[in-house]
């Protein structure tokens, strides 16, 4: 079993650069966590039910400017779901974070790359695999093998694993792995999974989830190793994925 931490303290926002969805959300310091929550703070649970109430709330007073917040607490509480062991009701509000996060693009900056990464995210996780591929086409659309930001190709990089078309992004994730501004542990894990390189992959995978037992930051203030699941999930389509056992994972 591996450290057990989570966080608690609230500020806002994430550009994603540290290889999570980007969107912006809570910020969180670490306090000792356990399979059903942080302890002496808040159950997943209580986590679910305050995201719900974040997004309920949103709905009521419904604008461009709060679908970004509205596809951030379906993923908060998708992902407390997934952790009480609920999947299907998980699924349900991980495909609300995917389309409000998809509805949210209208409205942003061409470099907001989080969000294509959201959408993916989300659908994977959900178990949505012709979503995915239908989020994944629209972030290649967008251009983001061409962009500047590693985030961008971070975003294809998914897109192409998604789509099966391996050795392409292969050369992205290796690229990623030549740069200072991506976590490194990620790059290797997505490059091991394109080029089908189990142990390499192993390896990857378990560094990235120390790293998430370790962080400071989580969106929404809730602890779980998303991209640790999503990086699963594609290894998982490739007939390989590691035993992996943490508090930061579904049971």
């Amino acid at each position: 079993m591996r450290a057990e931490l989570s966080h608690v303290r609230y500020t806002d926002g994430s550009d994603g650069s540290d290889g999570s969805d980007g969107c912006s959300g809570a910020r969180v310091s670490l306090v000792p966590l356990t399979r059903g929550g942080p302890v002496g703070t808040m159950s997943f649970e209580e986590l679910f039910a305050r995201e719900r109430a974040r997004y309920e709330d949103g709905i009521a007073r419904l604008d461009p400017e709060q679908l970004v917040r509205l596809g951030n607490a379906a993923y908060g509480a998708g992902l407390s779901l997934l952790m009480l062991g609920r999947p299907g009701e998980a699924g349900e509000w991980l495909e609300r974070a995917a389309l409000r996060w998809r509805e949210s693009w209208e409205h942003a900056t061409p470099t907001s790359w989080g969000r294509p990464i959201g959408t993916i995210k989300a659908a994977l996780i959900a178990g949505r695999a012709d979503e995915a591929a239908v989020y994944s086409r629209w972030a290649l659309e967008l251009g983001s093998e061409e962009a500047a930001s590693p985030i961008g190709r971070y975003a294809a990089a998914l897109s192409l694993l998604v789509l099966g078309r391996d050795p392409e992004a292969r050369q992205l994730a290796s690229a990623l792995r030549e740069r200072d501004d991506f976590p490194p542990a990620v790059a290797d894990a997505l490059a091991t999974c394109a080029a089908h390189d189990v142990i390499g992959y192993i390896e990857a995978v378990e560094a990235v989830l120390a790293s998430f037992e370790t962080r400071e930051e989580f969106l929404e203030d809730v602890p779980v190793a998303d991209t640790v699941i999503v990086l699963q999930v594609l290894a998982a389509r490739r007939s390989f994925a590691a035993e992996l056992s943490s508090p930061m994972l579904p049971p």
